[in-house]
């Protein structure tokens, strides 16, 4: 799968069925967004350090590093990036495939 990450449509970042799976193992999109209901740039921020702090306190990591080096801090992950990887996260979560 792959999200677009900015609205150029020129940058893209392929995300697996394990990342989702270790984004709903942590919890990760949980209480992210603030009561505007906005994906911005904070909320990325918020996102990273909640992933690093995660990454501080948790034994066995690889599956979040994985997902810290493929997608969460990726250099083309920006708060475009991040709503469609909460987008793609709802859709399948609605498809039990998560």
């Amino acid at each position: 799968m792959k999200i677009q990450c900015n609205m150029k449509g020129s940058r893209f970042i392929d995300v697996t069925e394990d990342h989702l799976k270790t984004i709903a193992k942590y919890n990760l999109l949980s209480d992210l967004i603030d009561s505007s209901g906005m994906v911005d740039d904070s909320s990325l921020n918020k996102l990273q350090l909640n992933v690093k702090a995660l990454l501080e306190h948790t034994e066995d990591k690889d599956d979040l590093l994985r997902l810290c080096s493929d997608v969460l801090f990726h250099d083309n992950m920006k708060a475009f990036g991040l709503h469609q990887l909460i987008l793609l996260y709802i859709e399948q979560a609605e498809k039990g495939i998560i």
